[in-house]
C-alpha cells in the first residue's frame, strides 16, 4: 500500500493523499479510490504475475474513441502493475435499479449497448474472437466446478451424454448469431449512475468479438437482480427493435430473436454456476453462492421452454436446487 501511495502522490503532484478501498472484483484485481481535496482517483492494482493490465488498457482507449463513458487512464506503471483513473462514482445500477427508476437507467444501458455493439463497424478486428473453444471452456465450468464441486455428484455417462448434447446445440446457436463487440459482463454490478453519458461502464477488460444478443442477457437477466418475464420481454424486443434500425446483425424475426436471446442466456448462466462455485471452493469467495439460486431459476425456466432443451432441465431436476 506504502509503495502504491507514493506512486499516486508523485503522479497528481500532491502528498498526503486519502486511500481507500474501492472494491474488489472476481479476479486478483483491487481498487482503490484516491481523493486529495475535491479531487478523487482510482488505482487499479493488479499483480503482474497474475493479472495482465493491457487488455485493460486497450479496451478502455477502444471504447472512449467511440464515445462511451469508461475510466480515463491517467497513467500507467506495467512492471508493478497499477493504473491511475478517472473516477466514475460510487452509484452502481444495482444500488440504485427500483421500480420507478429501471425503465430510465436500462433506457440509458440499453442506448451504451447499442454504441458498444456497432463498434464492430469501427474495428472488425478490435479485440479477440468468442470462439468456439471459448465458449465450450466456459459451460465446462457447470460440469466440474458446480456438478461436481458444489453439488458434489458423480454423473452417469448417459448424463454425460447429454450434458455434451446440449453443449453442443447451444454452441451452435452462438456461432449462428450476428457477431459484434461484446463486453461479457454487462451487468448492473459493472454500471455505474453518472450525472452524464450515463451509464459509466466499468470491467471491460475481457471484451470479444461474439454473438450479438449474449450482452443483452447479461443486462436482462443479470444475475444480481431480477424482473418479471414479461418486462424482460418487452425490453429484449425494444432492443430488437432498436438494433435492426442500427444495422445490428440481429435476426429479423421476433420469435427467432427471442429464442437467441434465450439460449445464449443458457450459455451464460451455466457459466456462471460454474464461475461462481469455483470462485466460493477455489478462491473463498463464498459470498457468490448466494447468487447461485436466482441463476438456477433462469436457466429451469428457459429449459422448461423449449423441447430442445429437456434433457439439460431434466438433468437439472435431478439434483437439489440452491439454497436461498
Amino acid at each position: 500500500m506504502i509503495d502504491l501511495t507514493g506512486w499516486v502522490e508523485q503522479r497528481i503532484g500532491k502528498h498526503g493523499v486519502e486511500v481507500t478501498v474501492a472494491s474488489a472484483d472476481a479476479s486478483f484485481r483491487r481498487y482503490f479510490r484516491v481523493e486529495s481535496g475535491d479531487e478523487s482517483y482510482i488505482v487499479m492494482d493488479a499483480p503482474p504475475a497474475k493479472e495482465d493490465v493491457g487488455p485493460y488498457v486497450h479496451a478502455a482507449n477502444r471504447l472512449l474513441e467511440i464515445g462511451l463513458n469508461v475510466p480515463e487512464i491517467l497513467a500507467a506503471d506495467d512492471a508493478r502493475g497499477f493504473l491511475l483513473l478517472t473516477d466514475l462514482g460510487t452509484q452502481t445500477y444495482l444500488e440504485q435499479l427500483t421500480p420507478r427508476t429501471v425503465e430510465r437507467l436500462y433506457g440509458d444501458a440499453l442506448g451504451a449497448l447499442i454504441v458498444l455493439q456497432t463498434g464492430i463497424y469501427k474495428d472488425p478486428k478490435g479485440f479477440p474472437d468468442y470462439d468456439d473453444a471459448l465458449l465450450m471452456q466456459e459451460m465446462e465450468l457447470f460440469r466440474r466446478w458446480y456438478v461436481g464441486r458444489h453439488l458434489q455428484q458423480q454423473l452417469t455417462a448417459g448424463q454425460h451424454r447429454n450434458l455434451d448434447a446440449m453443449f453442443a446445440l447451444l454452441l451452435d446457436n452462438a456461432r449462428a448469431q450476428g457477431k459484434v463487440w461484446v463486453h461479457r459482463d454487462y451487468h448492473s454490478r459493472n454500471l455505474m449512475v453518472t450525472a452524464a453519458n450515463n451509464p459509466g461502464i466499468l470491467d471491460f477488460q475481457d471484451a470479444v468479438i461474439g454473438p450479438v444478443t449474449y450482452d443483452l442477457v447479461s443486462l436482462l437477466r443479470d444475475c444480481y437482480i431480477s424482473w418479471p418475464p414479461e418486462r424482460v420481454e418487452e425490453w429484449a424486443k425494444g432492443y430488437h427493435h432498436l438494433a435492426r434500425q442500427s444495422g445490428l446483425p440481429v435476426h429479423e424475426d421476433d420469435q427467432r430473436f427471442m429464442r437467441n436471446f434465450d439460449w445464449m442466456g443458457v450459455q451464460r448462466h451455466l457459466k456462471v454456476l460454474g464461475i461462481f462455485s469455483r470462485l466460493a471452493y477455489r478462491d473463498g469467495k463464498l459470498h457468490f453462492l448466494d447468487d447461485l439460486p436466482q441463476v438456477y431459476s433462469y436457466l429451469t425456466e428457459v429449459c422448461a421452454v423449449y423441447p430442445e432443451l429437456t434433457p439439460l432441465h431434466a438433468l437439472l431436476m435431478q439434483f437439489p436446487p440452491p439454497e436461498r
